[in-house]
């Protein structure tokens, strides 16, 4: 079977993947099928049930509208009760006013000492747990008051930006002498730790000879509200809509148009706006905007092992602002039609089960067949593009993956083939170009440099060696003679002459160059040692041209020593029918990116280098049938192996 589903083709493995995509929508279907089938033997059932809730909920409203026009029909009797109180006291204080200022016009008391007798009767009368009697001119400034006394408070508003005292002022200096005025404002005193805002109502009058607007408030609540005997018989109201059942699990409940839980059997007091269904569904915020109306939603009480579908009947009762809501569990009235909804979603889901299953095999097998050769096929290419030109793909199976895989090996064989002869081309075309140049720089510079050193020569003699321009002379001379150099390198590179081999003794050979090497002047402060192997077999080499090759890796070697340093010269027996000579320094080292250029032709990092040194050295041991390598870190050297063969037929 693997083999097979190997050999397929790419369409063939597509379709085992399509496969189970196609048939999972079909199951798909099948699952809306029956849930649709399911909810149609709701509805029937839901019909007969929403009667009832629909009673409910009107009942509850019915509830709610008795005490609401109780307490309104009480609060209108309190109400005027409490202002005639409040209108009793500032006439009170308006009187003791009018007393103090009457006995100030008779001698009895300068004003000042009037008005401070008329705070202080002010101060003593309470109005309710909070309120208080004060006093302020029409300007805003209170003159009598318990905590801002003294303070101007004409721009003050209340909690809904109200200027309410700019509002009493204008009316006490336009009423007539004695008139009673009241208002009603929203206040919150943050300096008694008040929380929220509350009605404050004022009855006040104005004192014209004083230019006083006496006034008595106090909140709402505090006096004619009788907050305790109302929350009492809310509190009734509440019991007796709670404990109306609906259902075996349902309830009544009401909220505000704020989503705030004024009614609840366990909840009360929450807010619930942004409460969603187990669907994601904001169906608290759907009531609250419709605000009559029904809604079914999927819902999971704490005590409850899985969501369960709710049905609630909502009504909207506008004296309070409050959402009144009927809702019951729907499978406590549809126990069979629940039944075969679990019969069918069980099969359902073991059908998918088994069929998922299958599709996951499926799609496993086919990924690998389609994604393994391709992975493989992506690594070469990669190792392609880092110069791994030799990189070949296994084929594993006859379908066009496998024929992609051949064609890779098949190109990459190719790619080797064309870079294997654009370097022997390039090669060749460079000593070509450079054979040609030679000659004419032979030709066309030799001769000139020639005549500059005869001159140059000439007037060296000529010249006092105190004369300032004699100096000038010999910078002329060197640097012809370092042009004469760089020539004799150009046609030294490009004709490297065939080595002529002679049996040698390579460490003797070695001895000699060393000797050599160690009175050059770029080598004053580089010590050499010697490493060599005593039983070194003889060699058939060209001794002149190694002499050139060890030459050029010691003064290169001093050169990256310019400092001092160590440089050690060592021969051993390498691989079989192999010679190695190492050149090892302590010098500075080569920097990774310029270690594949080293021998290239003109490449050279010094300042007045030709970069032919070792393009040279290169030409002479690979024509000795050898080869050179180099490893080098910055900072800790760098080591030259150059590896020679012991056999070679004498040229």
């Amino acid at each position: 079977m693997l083999r097979f589903v190997r050999d397929l083709k790419i369409r063939g493995k597509l379709l085992a993947v399509v496969l189970p995509l196609v048939l999972l929508p079909i199951l798909g279907v099948g699952v809306i099928v029956g849930y649709v089938s399911k909810q149609q033997a709701y509805l029937g059932i839901t019909r007969a049930t929403q009667a009832d809730l629909e009673h409910m909920a009107q009942f509850t409203l019915d509830l709610l509208s008795a005490h609401h026009r109780q307490f309104e029909v009480y609060k209108e009797d309190k109400r005027r009760i409490v202002y005639k109180d409040l209108a009793t006291l500032a006439q009170f204080a308006y009187n003791l006013a009018v007393v103090q200022n009457e006995q100030k016009e008779n001698g009895q008391h300068t004003l000042e000492i009037a008005q401070a007798e008329a705070k202080k009767a002010f101060k003593n009368i309470i109005v309710g747990d909070t309120g208080y009697l004060y006093a302020m001119t029409s300007k805003g400034d209170l003159t009598i008051h318990i905590a801002q006394e003294g303070q101007n408070i004409y721009d003050a508003q209340d909690e809904q930006g109200r200027h309410f005292i700019q509002e009493m002022c204008e009316r006490a200096i336009a009423a007539k002498p004695g008139e009673v005025l009241y208002i009603v404002y929203p206040w919150r005193n943050p300096m008694l730790g008040e929380t929220r805002s509350r009605n404050k109502v004022v009855a006040y009058m104005y004192f014209r000879p004083w230019d006083w607007i006496i006034a008595a408030g106090g909140y709402l609540e505090e006096t004619y509200e009788d907050v305790a005997f109302e929350r009492k018989a809310l509190e009734e109201l509440k019991k007796n809509i709670l404990d109306k059942p609906v259902g075996a699990t349902g309830y009544i409940y009401a909220m505000t148009t704020r989503g705030e839980l004024t009614i609840h059997p366990f909840r009360e007091g929450e807010r619930i706006y942004d409460e969603k269904d187990q669907d994601g569904r904001y169906f608290i915020r759907e009531m609250i905007e419709h605000k009559n109306g029904w809604i079914r939603y999927l819902w999971q009480n704490k005590a409850d092992s899985a969501p369960r579908m709710k049905i609630v009947r909502y009504q909207y009762f506008a004296p309070w602002d409050w959402i009144v809501a009927v809702g019951s569990n729907e499978d406590e009235f549809y126990g069979p039609a629940n039944q075969i909804e679990r019969h069918i979603l069980s099969s359902m889901g073991a059908l998918t089960f088994v069929i998922g299953a299958l599709a996951m095999v499926l799609v496993f097998f086919a990924s690998k067949f389609l994604t393994d050769p391709i992975r493989r096929l992506i690594e070469g290419v990669r190792e392609v593009k880092r110069g791994r030109l030799d990189t070949q793909l296994a084929v594993t199976s006859s379908d066009e993956l496998g024929e992609l895989a051949a064609d890779f090996n098949e190109m990459t064989g190719v790619l080797r083939k064309n870079k294997e002869l654009e370097t022997v081309l390039a090669q060749q075309n460079k000593m070509a170009s450079l054979g040609i140049l030679s000659s004419g720089v032979a030709h066309e510079i030799n001769n000139p440099l020639g005549v500059i050193l005869g001159y140059a020569a000439h007037l060296e003699n000529k010249m006092d060696p105190g004369d300032p321009a004699f100096k000038f002379i010999q910078e002329i001379k060197r640097e012809s003679k370092r042009c004469k150099t760089i020539v004799q390198d150009l046609l030294s590179y490009a004709r490297v002459p065939k080595p002529t081999l002679e049996e040698t003794d390579l460490n003797a050979l070695l001895e000699q160059i060393i000797d050599f090497a160690a009175h050059h002047t770029d080598m004053d402060a580089v010590g050499i040692d010697t490493a060599f192997e005593p039983q070194l077999p003889r060699l058939w080499v060209d001794g002149d041209q190694i002499r050139q090759v060890a030459m050029n890796l010691m003064l290169n070697a001093g050169a990256a020593m310019p400092e001092g340093g160590h440089l050690t010269v060592g021969t051993a027996t390498g691989e079989k029918g192999w010679v190695k000579i190492t050149f090892q320094d302590s010098g500075s080292g080569i920097a990774p990116e310029n270690l594949a250029k080293i021998f290239e032709p003109f490449f050279t990092t010094k300042s007045r280098g030709t970069g032919l040194g070792l393009a040279i050295t290169k030409t002479i041991v690979e024509q000795h049938g050898g080869k050179i390598e180099v490893a080098s870190a910055i900072g800790r050297g760098t080591t030259v192996t150059v590896s020679l063969p012991v056999e070679r037929e004498s040229a």
